[in-house]
């Protein structure tokens, strides 16, 4: 990684037109925070109803309203390129694939700002003229949050060049005292899982999983924390498959430590997973992690150390490896404690703000 280049302060535009709150957006927040503190000029511009857009306006930093429908809405161009030429920003960072499009419109030529984008995704990305254009023309440089991410975007034809690996993080403090695995008071062994209810998060494996542990006479209660498209199908399910005494809904979870000190097991059975910020701040809280063999998840959970790794799509293993967690609390408990020092040591919030700072002053130095 190339260091900083000189100790000037930057103007950064950030752009976020999503509406909903997630893992990219709490990162998108902690480098807003570094930044401020740093003394850079930030502007972001953001979906006015999501939770990104009010927790910067919170925090007293310049925030400005952007919509953008789907990736074919161009509505703000005319605006985004008037704000760009009379601000001279240094840097322009697209935070989601939607915002990156943008950058089809922008301005170019000698006194634009440096374009940046932050890919979070692993799903695949088709080879040809629309990717080469979007990626290795209209944009200086790609932040991959896992190596998962980077060799997509190698397969689809970037240019190595391009591509930044700079790895989500979290800040470890919020979970150091969550207090001890829970339990609940009938023995049952917690498992939990975080995350939006849509089908790549593979919540459905989970409940087969869990059929084929209730048969096997495994006392096991299972906390869905978040919401989403599938609930209602998901809840049904469960009923169906005469679980609806061990499953709970909770609901898009505010407090994420709270959650997870209330488990003793974290489950992510996704099918794709850029690097799994969930998964982090299980490990961070000290839990043993089951997670599928897919994405950055391999990059976070080292199978047989901080956790176990599942083929996607494979309740029988699944369940497999929850029953060896749930009949060991010894060794969850180990796999919590070593998970809990592989976040501090690799996938801090403060590391993944600094070098996304560094990776800026790398790019105003490099020649246009």
């Amino acid at each position: 990684m190339g260091g900083r280049t000189d100790h000037r302060l930057l103007k950064i535009l950030h752009i976020d037109p999503e509406s909903n709150w997630g893992g990219g957006e709490a990162q998108v927040l902690g480098l807003l925070t570094h930044l401020v503190a740093k003394g850079h000029h930030s502007h972001v511009l953001a979906h006015p109803s999501g939770l990104l857009f009010a927790r910067c306006h919170s925090l007293n930093i310049k925030t400005s309203p952007i919509v953008m429908r789907n990736d074919l809405d161009v509505r703000c161009v005319a605006r985004l390129r008037r704000l760009i030429r009379a601000v001279s920003y240094d840097i322009v960072h697209f935070h989601t694939k939607r915002a990156h499009t943008l950058a089809l419109w922008l301005p170019r030529g000698k006194r634009r700002p440096k374009y940046i984008v932050t890919r979070r995704m692993d799903y695949a990305e088709p080879r040809g003229w629309y990717t080469n254009l979007l990626y290795n023309r209209r944009v200086d440089g790609v932040v991959a949050i896992s190596q998962a991410i980077g060799n997509v975007l190698l397969g689809a034809g970037v240019h190595e060049e391009k591509i930044r690996i700079i790895s989500s993080g979290i800040d470890p403090r919020i979970f150091e005292n969550i207090g001890p695995q829970a339990g609940h008071s009938n023995n049952a062994t917690v498992v939990g899982c975080l995350g939006g209810l849509e089908a790549r998060k593979g919540h459905h494996y989970l409940i087969e999983a869990a059929a084929r542990l209730k048969a096997e006479g495994l006392k096991i209660q299972y906390m869905i924390g978040g919401d989403g498209p599938l609930r209602t199908r998901l809840e049904e399910e469960v009923v169906r498959l005469d679980l609806a005494d061990e499953f709970h809904f909770l609901g898009f979870v505010t407090d994420t430590a709270q959650f997870l000190g209330g488990i003793d097991i974290f489950a992510m059975p996704s099918l794709y997973e850029g690097l799994g910020v969930a998964a982090l701040e299980a490990m961070a809280a000290g839990k043993a992690v089951v997670a599928s063999r897919v994405g950055g998840l391999t990059e976070s959970v080292v199978d047989g150390m901080n956790g176990l790794l599942v083929p996607p799509r494979d309740p029988a293993g699944l369940a497999s490896a929850i029953a060896k967690l749930a009949r060991s609390r010894s060794l969850a408990e180990s796999m919590g404690n070593q998970g809990r020092e592989r976040v501090r040591q690799n996938f801090s919030l403060k590391n993944m703000a600094l070098q996304n700072e560094s990776y800026y002053y790398e790019l105003l130095a490099a020649s246009s």
